[in-house]
């Protein structure tokens, strides 16, 4: 199954809520925050599934989401594309123009990948799908 579009992004605890967000909302994207929806100590594994009957696209740089096995696990059940930066350590204006420079991109996997889906953004611009369709891809689909 593929997202509907137009697509809504889901921006969790680890990014903010605040220059994140106005970087994407500022590119003309739909955007929920995660402590609009959720309490600030909900666990992943079950805010993921509401997220995605939602059909919200989950943006991160929570990498746990892709080696924890209850998260990996919620995300796959929950039919969740998530897209998380392979770097954590940067500033929120940096995650910011990372993703609104790979949103074109992310629409391209969007459009082209089934959920679950799980890809990773590098500080460089890179996208690697590594999880499509509920299965890990051997090696990772580069997206130019």
């Amino acid at each position: 199954m593929k997202l509907r579009e137009p697509f809504a992004f889901f921006v969790d605890r680890s990014l903010g809520r605040g220059i994140v967000v106005e970087a994407l909302r500022s590119a003309g994207e739909a955007v929920h925050v995660h402590d609009d929806h959720f309490a600030q100590n909900t666990p992943d594994a079950e805010w993921l599934v509401e997220v995605g009957r939602r059909g919200w696209v989950v943006l991160t740089k929570d990498k746990n989401i892709r080696s924890n096995q209850l998260e990996h696990v919620a995300l796959v059940r929950a039919n969740v594309a998530c897209f998380m930066l392979g770097r954590g350590d940067l500033t929120a204006a940096a995650m910011g123009k990372i993703f609104v420079d790979a949103l074109p991109m992310m629409r391209r996997v969007l459009r082209r990948f089934e959920v679950p889906l799980a890809a990773s953004l590098s500080v460089g611009g890179n996208l690697r799908v590594l999880l499509a369709a509920g299965k890990w891809l051997q090696p990772p689909k580069e997206i130019k």
